[in-house]
C-alpha cells in the first residue's frame, strides 16, 4: 500500500516544537532582533509566545519562515560532500 505524504513541510510540526527548536538554536535576544516581537523581547517564554502566535497570523508565519529556513539550513549541514569518496554522497548531487 502506498502511504500519502503531505506537500507541508509543516505537516506534523507543532508550534511548540518550532518555536523550541529556534530558541535552542538563537536563543531568546538574537529571535527577538529576527523577528521584532514583544513576546520574544519582555519576559519571554514559550507558553506566552505560543498564546501570541496563535492569535496572531502574520507573527505565526514569521515564525514559521525562520523555522523553515533552520531545517533547510540543517539539511545543508547534514550532507557532506567528500573530494576523498566520490561514491559517499552520489545520491545528493546538485
Amino acid at each position: 500500500m502506498t502511504e500519502a505524504r503531505s506537500k507541508d513541510p509543516l505537516h506534523g510540526i507543532t508550534l511548540e516544537m518550532q518555536v523550541n527548536a529556534l530558541v535552542a538554536k538563537y536563543g531568546w535576544v538574537k529571535l527577538s532582533q529576527l523577528i521584532k516581537i514583544n513576546c520574544f523581547r519582555n519576559e519571554p517564554s514559550v507558553k506566552s509566545s505560543l498564546k501570541f502566535l496563535r492569535r496572531t497570523p502574520w507573527a505565526r508565519s514569521e515564525v514559521e519562515a525562520l523555522y523553515l529556513n533552520l531545517v533547510e539550513e540543517n539539511l545543508d549541514d547534514t550532507i557532506n560532500y567528500s573530494e576523498s569518496d566520490p561514491w559517499a554522497n552520489s545520491r545528493y548531487k546538485k
